[in-house]
């Protein structure tokens, strides 16, 4: 299957109102528009995952085999899709995209001392820090590989660095809080746009500058991206709080017991009184099992869920007012679903 190809299950016109009404099911239906391509990309990052040395490489194979969304590597090759053919580029892009990411969550387990990932242990868990560092840090080398500058390219290798600059400074920012704890918004928002918006925005500009569109459409594209990145990150940081452990294998508390401030909790400091929540998240740092219980229904009672709720929607429908200047075609009304998707995580 080609993403040339025409469903029916891609007829439907990107329209903001319509922000959640599609089922988080339908990203897997999208998937399979582009199911050659992307199970191209699957196998090179098989083939990428296993280039490095023992026990490096056994550890990035452990998060690989854990599977994933793979949303970078889908919205690039859609972009390039929407203004030309899917090549060998647009497929080393995609799979450059995923590698970063998943060096940075070899990267953020080992600071955020996690232990689960995706339903099983951590890497760090298995091979100690030290190893599930330097797997990052080969996953990197080899996305750097993929990307490698092209003379006619230029524009894409130069952003793909300014990318990972901003990914580490988020990573620091991040870190700055585990000394001290900062219920601000304005960090909260600095750190997401640099540790997870900014690699979303760089996949959808990658791919649509390897499509050939006009600087105007990647512009938007960029942006499109950016937003789907915070939405993500929103609806993602809600699930700890209230999602269905379920459905989303995602344990309930598991971030804040971890001691990550996110923004249902800031909301939630807002309402209940920073001091008292900023005292509960000392205590849940220090390992406190009950204070992360106690924190956690707190938050949930609070209202906070509901208004990040609101933004999450708010953010996508910004990501799908974007997509307006692009032309319609099955792979932008793809992108659009992608975001409904995601958005509808959180319905």
């Amino acid at each position: 299957m080609t993403v040339a190809s025409s469903l029916p299950i891609l007829q439907e016109t990107a329209q903001p109102e319509r922000v959640g009404e599609l089922p988080s099911s339908r990203v897997e239906e999208i998937r399979a528009f582009v199911a050659r391509e992307m199970a191209e990309v699957e196998e090179l990052l098989r083939v990428r995952v296993a280039a490095g040395v023992t026990p490096a490489r056994e550890s990035a194979h452990h998060l690989f085999e854990a599977g994933g969304k793979r949303v970078r590597p889908l919205g690039l090759l859609l972009a390039t899709a929407c203004f030309g053919p899917l090549d060998g580029r647009a497929r080393d892009l995609a799979t450059a995209s995923e590698l970063v990411h998943m060096a940075t969550l070899l990267h953020d387990d080992v600071i955020d001392d996690g232990d689960q990932r995706r339903g099983r242990p951590t890497s760090r868990r298995v091979w100690g820090n030290a190893v599930s560092v330097l797997a990052g840090d080969m996953l990197l080398v080899e996305a750097l590989r993929l990307a490698s500058l092209k003379p006619e390219d230029v524009a894409t290798w130069s952003e793909l660095v300014a990318t990972l600059a901003r990914l580490v400074d988020g990573e620091i920012v991040q870190l700055r809080g585990r000394i001290a704890v900062s219920l601000e918004e304005a960090t909260y928002f600095e750190v997401v746009r640099g540790k997870t918006a900014s690699l979303f925005e760089w996949a959808l500009r990658a791919g649509a500058r390897t499509g050939g569109a006009p600087e105007a459409a990647i512009e938007a594209l960029g942006r499109f991206g950016a937003s789907i990145g915070v939405a993500f990150q929103l609806v993602d940081d809600l699930l700890d709080y209230d999602g269905d452990a379920a459905r989303t294998g995602k344990t309930l508390f598991a971030d804040l017991a971890e001691g990550k401030v996110t923004l249902p909790l800031i909301r939630a400091a807002a309402m209940l009184g920073g001091g008292d929540v900023a005292g509960l998240v000392e205590r849940v740092r220090a390992g406190d099992a009950d204070a992360a219980r106690d924190l956690g229904v707190r938050v949930r009672d609070s209202g906070a869920c509901d208004k990040v709720r609101i933004l999450a929607r708010a953010e996508t429908a910004r990501a799908l007012s974007e997509l307006a200047s692009i032309p319609r075609c099955a792979a932008s009304e793809a992108l659009a679903d992608v975001a409904r998707g995601l958005a509808a995580r959180v319905t």
